[in-house]
């Protein structure tokens, strides 16, 4: 295997920092939904409102993990180019691997994610379509 070399590490950054912002995005969207959902249920108490909170929390947690995830992928890339930089080169190369497996988790999480969010949206698009086909 070749050495490790602090670019390497390096090179995880801006990516990683592109998907915390994205993440932080959704988590954001998801916020402001969710106090939507609230204020409409204390309006109408309608049931319905419960199955899309149910999604919301579920996809809120997603992002949640999502966001350790990568956060903890960061932190160990920079625990990566601290072992570099005192010359612990097989303990950085175990470490480097740990941060890759868990950038890989949170990519993973957000595919999930991202299914069940079209799947919910799908399910808005059918809502409308039974109600335009409806006399």
């Amino acid at each position: 295997m070749q050495e490790l070399t602090l670019t390497t590490p390096a090179l995880l950054f801006s990516a990683i920092s592109l998907i915390m912002l994205a993440y932080t995005n959704r988590f954001l969207a998801y916020a402001a939904v969710i106090r939507n959902l609230h204020d409409i249920y204390l309006q109408k108490k309608d049931d319905t409102l419960i199955e899309q909170i149910i999604n919301l929390k579920l996809r809120l947690n997603l992002t949640r993990w999502m966001q350790i995830f990568g956060i903890t992928s960061l932190l160990l890339c920079v625990l990566t180019m601290f072992l570099i930089y005192i010359e612990q080169q097989v303990a950085a190369v175990w470490i480097f691997g740990v941060a890759l497996v868990l950038l890989i988790l949170s990519l993973g999480l957000l595919i999930r994610e991202i299914q069940i969010s079209t799947r919910a949206l799908h399910l808005h698009l059918k809502d409308i379509e039974d109600h335009l086909e409806a006399p």
